[in-house]
Formats: structure tokens, sequence, C-alpha cells
């Protein structure tokens, strides 16, 4: 994976925080549309390697994403 910097075009630089927003949005989505072709770094590899060991030494010992999803989402509403 490269890590070379592009040059940030002066619109960029000039625009609303809201339109930097969009913009990086707007360069996501494109990026997104092809998933696969999105690299994934090995230490992410690695962790993601970790917590399916650790799902499969001890299955009970999570939760369902949907609990966990509320459980933030009421933690979000609540703060």
């Amino acid at each position: 994976m490269s890590t070379t910097k592009l040059p940030v075009p002066p619109e960029f630089e000039a625009a609303s925080r809201e339109q930097r927003i969009a913009f990086v949005q707007e360069l996501w989505d494109r990026i997104a549309q092809d998933p696969e072709k999105v690299p994934v770094p090995d230490h992410h590899k690695r962790i993601l390697d970790e917590r399916l060991e650790a799902y499969r030494a001890d299955p009970d010992r999570g939760r369902p994403w949907p609990e966990v999803r509320e459980q933030l989402l009421a933690k979000l509403r609540g703060s």
C-alpha cells in the first residue's frame, strides 16, 4: 500500500467544514464501490484472527451485535 500524499486541491482548502466532509464522503463512497479492492492492513487481519480465536475458545462470552448496538445508541442518546 502506497503512502504517497496527493496534493490537496485549492478548492478544498477554501471550502467550509461541511463541504469538506461531503467531499471526503464522496471520495470514500467511490472507493467503497469496490470493497474487495480496499486493502486490509496485516495488523487488522491479526486482530480479527485473535478475536475469532477468542470467540472459538469461549463462544458464550460475547454478546449479539443488536444488543451491543442498542447499548451504544442508548449511551449516545443519554449524553
